[in-house]
């Protein structure tokens, strides 16, 4: 069992479009832990930690998003592990 940290910057149509929530309910859903918040320059920062295989799966959903969300790009990198409890919007 691989864990796993990755940093996403996701831009767009991401703000006010419940993406942050969405990815909320997507992510606790797989098990992963982290956050989501909305950066001055309207794009979303998230934060995924968890098994390799269930992060991966949010990351995919994150170049969809919700259904009111127009995603245009998302750029990650991987993180040295960290352990996060729970799933924070901010």
């Amino acid at each position: 069992m691989a864990l796993i940290c990755v940093q996403a910057f996701v831009s767009g149509r991401v703000q006010r479009v419940w993406y942050r929530e969405s990815t909320k309910r997507q992510a606790l859903a797989s098990g992963v832990t982290g956050w989501a918040k909305n950066l001055p320059d309207g794009r979303v920062e998230v934060l995924l930690c968890g098994e390799q295989e269930a992060v991966n799966q949010v990351l995919a959903w994150l170049y969809e998003g919700p259904s009111n969300a127009q995603v245009k790009g998302v750029e990650t990198q991987v993180l040295e592990w960290q352990a996060v409890s729970g799933f924070t919007t901010g």
